[in-house]
């Protein structure tokens, strides 16, 4: 496994971010543990939840699994912050009362007395970004954080919390966590550009696109139960589409010709792209994780990747390339 500078930060990170949206729903706890123990086997040290996940177990079961293998010296762990923890008007968004208990929630939940990349997981419109920004500065001095960073912003957004940062001299984003396939290349134009720039780090989302990349929803044919478009109407509006289909056949069929499965070729497309720092990669089970993994073995050139069947750059399938209610 490589390892790569989070953006300008000093921090080393895995090339490949090990997610755990499916740990306590997907995944029980033996599977999520088989997962994080194999990650680490390879050499992974970057391990990315956040509190919503299964309404905060994903958080439970990184600590438990973390406290157990004595691993958290050796891991740089991230979550967020900013969806409903509770049915109480406050237990939700980038309020500094919110991020405050939050955070509180989430070290206990962790088993840790730090966080090292603590994100807003999108853009809160009714709070005002100097309250979140302070809120969270407070935090890195106190040491409870090490970093903070932001997931599913705009070019504008993320420009208003740099600029507003630099004004007061708090801690800025070192990174932004956005979605990004071979059918949803959204980031390609302004988010890309602008993290380059800046000096961001890219951790980068959904690269199978739900399940889409691996060709196992088909035209004509019964959803999968329980797969992630079933379960989850926001992946299905995200990337049910004609289009969207039409791409994945010759995607399917391109990996067939390179002796390779979609899915390894999905993540060798994105490592491809030099301005994503580390994608993050999650499975419900370790079959699916080494199958994903194996994409790290394979190279593509400027070229080879443009001949991968793909929407076309800076584009998307679905209605919207950012999607506020992504859970």
């Amino acid at each position: 496994m490589d390892y790569v500078r989070l953006g300008r930060a000093g921090l080393r990170v895995s090339r490949i971010c090990l997610g755990t949206m499916t740990f306590g729903r997907e995944a029980d706890e033996e599977t999520s543990f088989k997962i994080m123990d194999r990650y680490v086997e390879l050499g992974g040290n970057f391990l990315d939840t956040a509190d919503v996940y299964s309404a905060g177990k994903s958080e439970e079961v990184v600590g438990r699994w973390l406290k157990q293998r004595g691993a958290r010296n050796n891991i740089v762990l991230a979550t967020k912050v900013h969806g409903a923890m509770g049915k109480g008007p406050n237990d939700r968004g980038l309020s500094r009362l919110h991020i405050l208990q939050a955070v509180e929630a989430s070290l206990k939940r962790l088993q840790t007395d730090v966080i090292d990349l603590y994100q807003i997981h999108r853009w809160d419109p009714e709070v005002p970004v100097e309250e979140t920004l302070e809120a969270l500065n407070d935090l890195v001095r106190q040491g409870k954080v090490r970093y903070i960073g932001c997931s599913n912003l705009t070019s504008w957004q993320l420009s208003k919390y740099s600029r507003i940062a630099d004004q007061h001299f708090w801690s800025r984003f070192v990174s932004i966590q956005p979605v990004y396939s071979a059918l949803n290349r959204s980031i390609e134009r302004e988010i890309l550009p602008l993290c380059q720039e800046e000096g961001l780090g890219v951790i980068t989302y959904n690269p199978l696109a739900g399940g889409m990349l691996t060709g196992k929803y088909r035209r004509g044919e019964k959803m999968p139960a329980g797969a992630r478009l079933e379960a989850f109407p926001t992946y299905h509006h995200r990337y049910f589409t004609n289009e969207a289909l039409g791409i994945v056949e010759r995607f399917v069929e391109t990996a067939r010709q390179k002796s390779v499965t979609p899915a390894q070729l999905a993540l060798a497309w994105i490592l491809s792209e030099p301005r994503v720092t580390c994608p993050i990669v999650g499975a419900r089970n370790l079959e699916q994780f080494n199958d994903t993994l194996g994409g790290l073995k394979i190279t593509l050139d400027r070229e080879q990747r443009a001949a991968i069947p793909a929407v076309s750059p800076g584009q998307w399938v679905g209605k919207d390339p950012i999607y506020d209610r992504e859970p």
